[in-house]
């Protein structure tokens, strides 16, 4: 009995800050709309890829949406919010330190980044940070993590679902920084529809607050909870037609903390399955400019993915909810692949 009355202790724990972090975040909401909208922190459209090409298909998918004025640096909203209910009601050091300072960094990073795409472009119409800019801070901050996980956590094993653990020694170095680094341009490649990443964000935070309680990490489970609760209600606000986008302070925090939290509960391999939309989208994007240096030509109408559902034909709603259908049944499948290999 004691141990039913724990359980449903935590549990009561991880519902709690699921929900006051969705309630703060939610009432917070008003003041960021009103300082974005007054400050007129717009996002630029963009009408070139990260290769520097005209991206013609996207420009005029989104020409309508183009022409209306969206707040970017939303994001700040979900990192802070966890951020807050973390150092309030949920600091351990061995469960919520990391991931804690990871998003926060990464949420910097971001911000640093939308306000220079807010701000300035260079000669060649490129919106925000140079890519080398922003991959070398990405590189640095996961390798601190990196550094903080093998020396000062002890850190080594890499558990593969079904077959057992494999100690890596100084190779789960680059793993950690790989899986973070992938983690967030994942995320930020796919944020490109109203609530499409939110809503994603939201069901493999979930899967995750699952898999940390039954391991019995329930700071860490409060803390996915906190990330749920906090991007529902930014999600509440980003959907369609969206109020405001989180932009890559939000994309970046998000993502970064979804691969420190993968590496804490030695899920790095199910990661690929829970976050099985966000895994599509990226190796989209990638195929595309594979394919257009190699062999001169498209795969896709438009990458990432979602922008070629869209010149198929599918209104933006449709995308993003069965993305979101696609995305959910990924997450269940990880997630027993997750929960049946614990033991193995």
């Amino acid at each position: 009995m004691e141990t039913i009355l724990l359980s449903l202790n935590d549990l009561s724990f991880v519902f709690w800050l699921t929900a006051m972090s969705f309630v703060v975040a939610i009432l917070l909401t008003p003041l960021l709309t009103d300082y974005l909208y007054s400050h007129k922190v717009w996002k630029r459209p963009r009408d070139t890829a990260i290769t520097g090409e005209r991206t013609p298909v996207f420009t005029k998918l989104h020409a309508a949406k183009h022409k209306r004025h969206i707040p970017t640096m939303a994001g700040v909203l979900i990192w802070g919010v966890v951020a807050i209910m973390t150092l309030l009601f949920n600091l351990d050091r061995a469960g919520t330190w990391l991931p804690l300072g990871i998003m926060v960094a990464a949420g910097l990073l971001g911000l640093a980044d939308d306000y220079v795409n807010i701000t300035w472009s260079d000669r060649n119409g490129i919106k925000g940070l140079r890519t080398s800019v922003k991959f070398g801070a990405q590189l640095l901050i996961a390798g601190v993590g990196a550094w903080w996980f093998f020396t000062k956590l002890g850190f080594d094993i890499l558990h593969v679902p079904g077959v057992g653990d494999f100690s890596l020694g100084l190779w789960y170095v680059p793993l950690f920084m790989l899986v973070i680094i992938a983690a967030a341009n994942a995320v930020n490649i796919t944020d490109g529809l109203d609530g499409l990443a939110g809503g994603l964000l939201a069901i493999v935070f979930t899967a995750y607050a699952v898999i940390a309680l039954t391991q019995g990490n329930i700071p860490l489970a409060g803390f996915c909870g906190s990330m749920v609760g906090a991007v529902l209600a930014y999600t509440w606000f980003n959907i369609y037609p969206a109020r405001f986008i989180m932009g890559d302070t939000g994309s970046l925090a998000t993502g970064a903390t979804l691969g420190v939290v993968a590496m804490l509960t030695n899920t790095a391999l199910p990661l690929i399955l829970i976050a099985g939309v966000f895994v599509i989208e990226t190796l989209s994007s990638i195929l595309q400019i594979a394919s257009k240096r190699l062999v001169g030509r498209k795969i896709f109408n438009s990458a990432p993915l979602h922008h070629h559902l869209e010149s198929l034909g599918w209104p933006e709603t449709m995308v993003t909810m069965r993305l979101w259908v696609i995305g959910g049944m990924f997450a269940i499948v990880g997630l027993v692949v997750a929960l049946f290999g614990q033991g193995q």
